[in-house]
């Protein structure tokens, strides 16, 4: 009793630095639908309804591209030396899709204000994902890239959310924060130096353990399609049940036991090959000025182009 305590710490804070990023969506009709809407409304409304809904699916899926993402605006990164030529040898073609249109940027200068253009403006013709030779065709005058050069939406370069290949490192500086100075910003990442793995339990299970030993908690682990598949067969060969998280809505996901409890094993096709991402859900804010919105100031959803 009446012993003097010892002096008492503070939880420690510093300053992130958050830019805002702009994302939007654009429908274009024709002047010859609106003029059939005038004598066949259904016609027009049919039209309008099909670009509407193709819009919002299209909206949602690259939205849910850029959570995977660095910020960079990287759709697909070439692996090899290529060119003069239009078929393009990329490390994963996954977030491409046909008739997009893209840039291609020179890697090497992502972290100048302006990064170097080599192609602008080009449209994906053609995707092949082959195992192992995955290649983004464009159209246009032929092309030379350099390993790490990479392929965006045009004028995205640099402009699109920073996601979780941004937040999921153990090295450098995110959100105005240095890693190296503030050691608890990293996160636990085990890559393997690049060469993939087997799936196993304990592979797991070793990365939960240091993510608590950090006195952090994995809530839900995201992975790709392949992965899901890998880790059901896994559990399949080893288990003559096969345990399954429900969320709402009925969507179920694989479980992955500790002991804190089952943790959802969930599949994004969006997700990139060959990892996992285990995530703590209550350490990660998403911060939005407003939601998705029509840009109507001027009294009209529509705008004439000349």
């Amino acid at each position: 009793e009446l012993e003097a305590l010892p002096t008492p710490g503070q939880q420690g804070y510093t300053s992130a630095r958050i830019g805002l990023k702009y994302l939007y969506g654009a429908v274009r009709l024709t002047g010859q639908a609106m003029k059939l809407g005038q004598t066949k409304p259904q016609a027009f409304a049919s039209i309008l309804d099909e670009e509407m809904s193709g819009l919002k699916d299209d909206l949602k899926k690259d939205q849910n591209r850029q959570v995977y993402g660095d910020g960079s605006g990287a759709i697909a990164t070439a692996r090899a030396i290529y060119g003069p030529g239009l078929v393009i040898p990329v490390a994963w073609a996954g977030w491409a899709q046909l008739g997009m249109q893209v840039d291609i940027i020179q890697g090497s200068t992502l972290g100048n204000p302006t990064p170097t253009v080599i192609a602008s403006n080009r449209q994906v013709t053609a995707i092949s994902m082959a195992a192992g030779a995955n290649t983004v065709t464009i159209d246009g005058a032929n092309v030379s890239v350099a390993v790490g050069d990479i392929i965006v939406r045009t004028g995205n370069v640099n402009r699109e959310w920073a996601g979780l290949a941004a937040i999921i490192k153990d090295s450098g500086t995110f959100q105005n924060i240095d890693s190296a100075v503030e050691p608890l910003w990293k996160s636990v990442v085990d890559s393997n130096g690049g060469t993939n793995r087997p799936i196993s339990e304990g592979l797991l299970l070793l990365q939960h353990d240091l993510v608590r030993t950090n006195g952090g908690q994995v809530t839900v682990m995201l992975t790709n399609l392949g992965v899901r598949r890998a880790y059901f067969n896994l559990l399949s060969q080893q288990r003559r049940f096969t345990n399954t998280t429900e969320f709402e809505g009925g969507f179920k996901a694989l479980a992955f036991t500790t002991d804190q409890g089952d943790v959802p094993f969930v599949v994004d096709p969006d997700c990139p090959p060959n990892r996992v991402y285990g995530l703590n859900e209550k350490a990660i804010t998403l911060y939005r000025e407003a939601d998705w919105a029509f840009m109507d100031e001027d009294g009209s959803r529509w705008a004439r182009v000349a």
